[in-house]
C-alpha cells in the first residue's frame, strides 16, 4: 500500500533527512510529515540527476572510443577485398574488388613479372596468390658472351664485347685473319671500279651508292657495304620483319612461305585474308571455313550446340546459333545463353600488350526496354592467364590479351555476357573465340 511505501523510503532515507532533534522519528506530526516527503523527493530527484549524468557520461565515452576504433579499422563492405594496387613498373587491370573479381597485371616491357599475374578476391575477404612485382629483366645473367667476351646491357638487348680472335653477336666465330676461300670479293657483282677524276693535280675516286671503298686510291675497288650485316651488329632500326637479304648495292626482304612482302618492301602479311568458304565434298555436309594463318590457312566448322533436356538451338547465321523457345517452367533454359557466336582471330607472336582483341555489346530491340546493366566473364579458355574481360561503358566489354603469347598455337576463349534487369537476370550470350597465333612477329 501507499503507506508502507511511504515508510520504506523514510526508513532507506533517514539518515540523510534534517528533522528536528526533540521530536521522535516514530511520532511525527502530520506537517513534518510533509516536510520530510518533500525532502525525500529533493533528495531522489537529486539522485536521479546525478544517475542520468553518470550515464550520459559513460555513453560518450563508449561513442568515443568507438569512433577511434572505427577510424582505426575501418571496416570493409560486406563480399569484399582490400584494394589492390599496380606494381612498380607496372600495371594493373581490374577496379572491382568483390568475392570472385579478378585483378590482372603486367609489367612493363624490360621487366618481368614475379610473384601472382592474376588475383581473386575470396569470401574471407583475401585476395588468391601472391603480392605480384616487376624485376628488371638482366639480358646478361644467362652470361650469353662466349670465349671471353664480356656482356654489355642494353634496354631489351644485350651486346658481348669480343676477344681480338674472336667475332660473332656472342662471340661464337672465331676471327678469320684472311679472306675464306669463297666471299663476295669474287662475284664481279658486289665489287665495281671507282670513278676516278684528276682535280687539281689530285686524283679523286668515289663510289656508286651502297658501296664502299677497300683499298688506296691508287688501287682501290668498290666493294658492296652488307646492310644487313652493317645494321643487326651496329643495333641500327630492324631493315626486314623477317629476313633481309643482301643484294650489289643494297637490300631486298624476303617473307616466309605463305606471306607476302607488303608495299614498304620489309612487311610480310599472309596470302589468305580473312574468311573463306571451302567447297564441301557433299551437299548435306557441314559448312567448312577457311581461316587465314598468315602462313597458312585453317580449315574450322563451327558447331551447332548439342540438345540438352529442354535446350536446343537453331542456326541463324554461318557463325551463330539461337536458343528455341523455353518452356516456362524449365529454369535451366532460361539459364543457358540465348545466343551462341563463333569468332575466329589471327594474332601474331609477342603482341605488345596489353592489347584488345574482341569487343561484346548489347542494344535494345524496338518497342522493348533493354537491360540496366551487364556482367561480362570468361566463361572457359585453356589459357586463362593471358587474358582478362573489362567494361568499356554500360553496354560494352572488351576481351584484353595481357600476357603476350609465343606461337605458332591456337588457344580457345570463351567469353559470356549476362543482362538484368532490375537487378533480375535476364539472359546471357556466349562468344566462343579461336585465336590462331602465328609463328612470327607479324
Amino acid at each position: 500500500s501507499a503507506r508502507r511505501l511511504i515508510w520504506a523510503l523514510f526508513a532507506l532515507l533517514s539518515p540523510h533527512l534534517k528533522l528536528p532533534p526533540s521530536t521522535p522519528r516514530s511520532c511525527l506530526s502530520r506537517p513534518q510529515l510533509l516536510a520530510a516527503i518533500q525532502q525525500m523527493q529533493q533528495l531522489l530527484k537529486g539522485q536521479e540527476t546525478r544517475f542520468s549524468e553518470g550515464l550520459h557520461a559513460v555513453r560518450s565515452r563508449l561513442s568515443t572510443i568507438h569512433a577511434s576504433l572505427a577510424k582505426a579499422a575501418p571496416q570493409l563492405p560486406a563480399g569484399s577485398c582490400p584494394a589492390l594496387q599496380a606494381p612498380a613498373y607496372g600495371r594493373k587491370f581490374g577496379t572491382k574488388y568483390l568475392v570472385d573479381r579478378k585483378v590482372h597485371f603486367a609489367c612493363d616491357p624490360g621487366f618481368q613479372l614475379l610473384g601472382s599475374s592474376t588475383r581473386m578476391c575470396q569470401a574471407n575477404g583475401s585476395w588468391t596468390g601472391e603480392e605480384p612485382r616487376c624485376a628488371e629483366i638482366s639480358e646478361c645473367s644467362s652470361s650469353p658472351c662466349q670465349n671471353g667476351g664480356t656482356c654489355l646491357e642494353g634496354l631489351n638487348n644485350f651486346k658481348c664485347l669480343c676477344p681480338p680472335q674472336w667475332t660473332g653477336t656472342t662471340c661464337q666465330y672465331q676471327a678469320q685473319t684472311a679472306p675464306p676461300t669463297w666471299s663476295m670479293l669474287d662475284d664481279p657483282a658486289f665489287r665495281r671500279q671507282p670513278r676516278c677524276a684528276q682535280i687539281a693535280q689530285t686524283q679523286q675516286c668515289s663510289c656508286d651508292p651502297g658501296f664502299h671503298m677497300s683499298g688506296l686510291t691508287s688501287n682501290g675497288i668498290c666493294q658492296d657495304l652488307n646492310e644487313c650485316k652493317v645494321y643487326h651488329q651496329e643495333g641500327g632500326p630492324r631493315l626486314c620483319a623477317h629476313v633481309c637479304v643482301n643484294i650489289p648495292g643494297s637490300f631486298c626482304c624476303s617473307c616466309p612461305a605463305g606471306y607476302v612482302l607488303l608495299g614498304d618492301g620489309k612487311s610480310c602479311e599472309g596470302e589468305w585474308a580473312g574468311i573463306h568458304l571451302a567447297p564441301s565434298a557433299l551437299s548435306f555436309s557441314p559448312t567448312i571455313f577457311s581461316i587465314s594463318e598468315g602462313e597458312g590457312f585453317q580449315c574450322v566448322t563451327p558447331q551447332c550446340p548439342p540438345a540438352t533436356g529442354n535446350v536446343s538451338y537453331v542456326k541463324t547465321s554461318p557463325f551463330q546459333w539461337e536458343r528455341n523457345l523455353c518452356p516456362m517452367e524449365s529454369r535451366s533454359c532460361h539459364q543457358a545463353p540465348k545466343t551462341i557466336s563463333f569468332h575466329y582471330l589471327s594474332l601474331p607472336s609477342k603482341l605488345q600488350t596489353p592489347a584488345p582483341l574482341f569487343r561484346m555489346a548489347t542494344a535494345a530491340a524496338p518497342g522493348r526496354p533493354g537491360p540496366d546493366s551487364l556482367r561480362f566473364g570468361m566463361a572457359g579458355s585453356n589459357s586463362r592467364g593471358h587474358f582478362m574481360v573489362q567494361r568499356l561503358d554500360r553496354h560494352t566489354g572488351e576481351l584484353l590479351l595481357v600476357q603476350s603469347l609465343q606461337g605458332p598455337r591456337t588457344i580457345h576463349v570463351d567469353v559470356d555476357m549476362a543482362e538484368y534487369l532490375d537487378r533480375v537476370f535476364q539472359t546471357k550470350h556466349l562468344s566462343k573465340i579461336t585465336l590462331f597465333v602465328s609463328a612470327y612477329e607479324f
